[in-house]
């Protein structure tokens, strides 16, 4: 089987990830930190935006996958890859050591869960034909 909507969106998603992780390796440079933050709550930031991509992008990329696969529409594939790039993007800008609540990371998550909604609906309407 041969993947054409999900492959965009791994690469873009991709990108972004790349550069959370440049992030975090020029930190760790400047930083002299090779494991763990050292108590450094900006390079523990940096990690965790990078972690938090590196979760989501995974699963609803693999979501993405397994609808294609089944025959999910374009339509409903493209939406969820919208949303991950979206959320993916967002988030970093929103995760915040002193403020939970930032609006970026409710948009980061928000989208990113309404994704994964999306395309287990998706994956069970084809399943279980409902």
């Amino acid at each position: 089987m041969v993947f054409s909507t999900t492959p965009i969106y791994g690469l873009l998603v991709a990108m972004i990830w790349l550069v959370l992780w440049f992030r975090v390796s020029g930190m760790r440079s400047a930083t002299g930190q090779s494991i763990g933050d050292g108590g450094d709550m900006a390079l523990m930031l940096r990690v965790r935006q990078h972690g938090n991509c590196q979760d989501w992008a995974t699963f609803i990329l693999i979501l993405m996958m397994l609808g294609e696969g089944v025959g999910t529409s374009a339509l409903f594939l493209n939406a969820a890859g919208i949303l991950l790039v979206i959320g993916r993007a967002a988030h970093p800008f929103g995760l915040k050591i002193d403020n939970a609540g930032h609006p970026l990371r409710y948009v980061g998550n928000g989208t990113n869960v309404l994704a994964a909604l999306i395309m287990m609906i998706c994956i069970a309407t084809r399943i279980f034909g409902l």
